[in-house]
């Protein structure tokens, strides 16, 4: 079995379940982390087949469930060569003077604080081991801020920043940091964005060929298993019809 551990937040749907099949079929084993816990298991029985698998269901918002599952963990995954912080979600698609705080807290306390209440928990580990590799997932809503994006738009670019205070502060750790900036991925996300809106959310996608969930998993794939010496530090990527968080050739 390989000797690499992944930790994968939002391992339930999207971007974490694609990212956690694609290191199961490529021998990387896994703690699969998710709010969702019968989905969790699911994912977990299936992957068992091909590598070690442990589940950890917890929300990131909760610092306390945060840090009593991770400092839970057995001996045999003790060590944790390579953190996903992948859980994330945007709620509405409002004005900022039409926005709710209720959202507003929800973008911010699982982008922002949630991310930092897993590394937290991780970075102690990997500083320890002298080895590790962090990949925090952010959003082309990171680079750039769009109608009506306004605080979704802010706690990406929040990671985007703390991505790049972590590879500062961890030079000299031996601790690769870098980010994956994905555009429109053909997920539950906009599903949660309109809040169970189901055709609102598949009209996000039509017109045009979106990327898929896999596509950003083989590039994580890729990114971790560069020669050790390099690190890909932020990373940007989107369909050939989109040119920008807003610009897409819909036909």
């Amino acid at each position: 079995m390989s000797t690499k551990t992944a930790l994968i937040t939002g391992a339930t749907s999207g971007i974490g379940a694609a990212t956690a099949r694609y290191f199961a079929a490529n021998n990387i084993n896994l703690i699969l982390c998710g709010r969702r816990e019968e989905r969790l298991q699911e994912l977990g029985e299936d992957l068992k087949q091909y590598v070690n698998v442990y589940t950890l269901s917890f929300d990131v918002r909760d610092k306390a469930a945060v840090a009593d599952a991770i400092s839970g963990l057995p001996d045999a995954f003790q060590q944790i060569d390579i953190l996903i912080n992948n859980a994330g979600n945007a709620h509405g698609l409002d004005t900022i003077q039409d926005g709710t705080t209720e959202d507003w807290d929800a973008m911010i306390d699982i982008n922002v604080k949630g991310l930092l209440y897993v590394s937290n928990m991780i970075i102690p580990k990997m500083i320890a081991q002298n080895s590790g590799h962090i990949i925090n997932i952010g959003s082309t809503a990171a680079k750039e801020v769009y109608p009506k994006g306004n605080v979704y738009c802010a706690s990406k670019h929040a990671v985007d920043a703390i991505n790049q205070g972590m590879r500062i502060d961890l030079n000299g750790y031996n601790i690769r940091v870098g980010a994956v900036h994905p555009g429109m991925v053909e997920t539950e996300f906009s599903e949660v964005r309109f809040k169970g809106d189901s055709e609102r959310a598949s009209n996000v996608y039509k017109g045009f060929k979106p990327l898929q969930a896999q596509d950003i998993a083989e590039i994580i794939h890729f990114v971790v298993t560069r020669p050790y010496h390099v690190n890909i530090a932020d990373l940007v990527v989107m369909s050939v019809d989109q040119a920008s968080s807003t610009v897409v050739n819909k036909k």
